[in-house]
């Protein structure tokens, strides 16, 4: 067995469904790699590049879509496995499905389909991901993409029910109709208890959205990172991130930031060293946030870090200047009366377009949804499958969709 394999063992390569040995000639891959080429070569991955991260990807060639994001999370979440001991194939994979259940038009898509999904027990992009890969994915019948149990231990990144949801911010991460493959998957897992290869995958997310938003803003014209309103900037960090927070520790939080040798002395103006150092001041930021987790967690445990041995450590300093930076973004950019506006309009569109889908029953459908809708048993079986087919449009694509199917 390969050695960083090793504190992995059968139960924690199983599959839902067994698989023989491939008898075709082929490099030989491990278990855990092949999860990883699997979830690249899913339908829901390809998807990605035409679904909103934050400013929508039809908008600017330059800023990121939920493809992209989902790339650069995977490479910060590999980085700091290697670093730390942990299983860096686990944790990539794991970081490039954590986005395959999001709707379009991104966190705005997810609350309109949370609201729709009411009466067949709700909506989350996360638990959709674990849906897409234990059951919607066409790779193994009955079974997704038949991950191993470590590997979708990883990509649980709530692991819990809508019943629990109330008591983490709205959150969590299976449907009632998937639990039996969650189960099987949390076999041996502490209750509510995440492994370290998930909390890896959700702090690479963390430390990618919150330098890359700001990045994104700041190349679109909406951020001046030389010129930050505070005083409405602190009200925006509250009200999304730190409720109790005070502008004296925010400012202290922002001077820590600003400290940093790369952050701009005067305003972005497009050109290329401009954009150099743009790049620089994202690098520096996430070896920053990265190198104090690795070092608070080292300081706090020998090892080994494998699945429930260890927590990650995020030093409240670090954490606090990741979540002014999404401030940042949250306030430049998601709280913009343009994209407000906008927003609105792609609520009504999903909103029109569930309803007529379930007034047009499987003709309106794709093939494989149809099929799902007349294998359903009640009415809300069939709104779960209108739901699984609108989650699995792109932004292009629901637009195109309402035309068709709307006018």
């Amino acid at each position: 067995m390969d050695p960083v394999e090793q504190g992995y063992d059968a139960h924690a390569r199983d599959r839902i469904v067994p698989e023989p040995p491939k008898r075709v000639e082929a490099p030989e891959r491990l278990p855990f790699e092949r999860d990883r080429a699997r979830v690249v070569h899913a339908a829901s991955f390809r998807r990605l590049a035409a679904k909103t991260q934050v400013v929508g990807p039809q908008s600017d060639d330059f800023v990121r879509n939920r493809l992209t994001h989902s790339l650069e999370v995977a490479q910060i979440a590999r980085d700091l496995s290697r670093a730390m001991g942990i299983h860096p194939d686990i944790t990539e994979t794991a970081a490039l499905a954590h986005d395959l259940g999001h709707p379009p038009f991104g966190h705005n898509g997810e609350r309109a389909l949370a609201e729709l999904a009411s009466t067949c027990g709700g909506f989350e992009g996360n638990a959709q991901t674990l849906r897409l890969l234990t059951r919607l994915e066409a790779k193994t019948p009955g079974a997704g993409l038949n991950l191993t149990r470590a590997t979708l231990d990883a990509c649980t990144k709530y692991p819990w029910g809508r019943a629990e949801a109330e008591a983490h911010a709205g959150k969590f991460g299976v449907y009632d109709d998937d639990l039996p493959a969650f189960n099987w998957l949390r076999a041996g897992a502490p209750a509510g208890g995440r492994c370290l290869e998930a909390q890896v995958m959700d702090l690479a997310d963390d430390v990618a959205y919150s330098v890359h938003d700001v990045e994104d803003g700041t190349v679109a014209g909406k951020v001046d990172l030389t010129h930050l309103d505070t005083a409405a900037l602190w009200d925006t960090v509250r009200v999304w991130y730190r409720p109790d927070a005070t502008d004296a520790e925010l400012d202290a939080v922002l001077d820590r930031l600003r400290a940093v040798g790369s952050w701009p002395r005067t305003p972005y103006d497009g050109g290329r060293a401009g954009l150099a150092a743009l790049k620089n001041l994202t690098s520096d930021l996430i070896g920053r946030f990265c190198g104090a987790v690795q070092q608070a967690t080292f300081a706090a445990t020998e090892g080994p870090f494998v699945r429930y041995a260890g927590d990650l450590v995020i030093p409240a300093d670090t954490w606090a200047e990741i979540t002014v930076l999404k401030g940042i973004a949250a306030h430049y950019v998601m709280e913009a009366a343009d994209r407000v506006a906008l927003q609105v309009r792609q609520r009504e569109l999903l909103s029109a377009l569930v309803e007529m889908l379930l007034d047009r029953g499987p003709d309106a459908l794709d093939e494989t949804y149809a099929a799902d809708w007349h294998a359903a048993p009640d009415d809300a079986a069939r709104t779960r499958v209108v739901i699984d087919q609108v989650a699995s449009l792109t932004d292009a694509s629901a637009v195109a969709w309402h035309d068709r199917l709307l006018g």
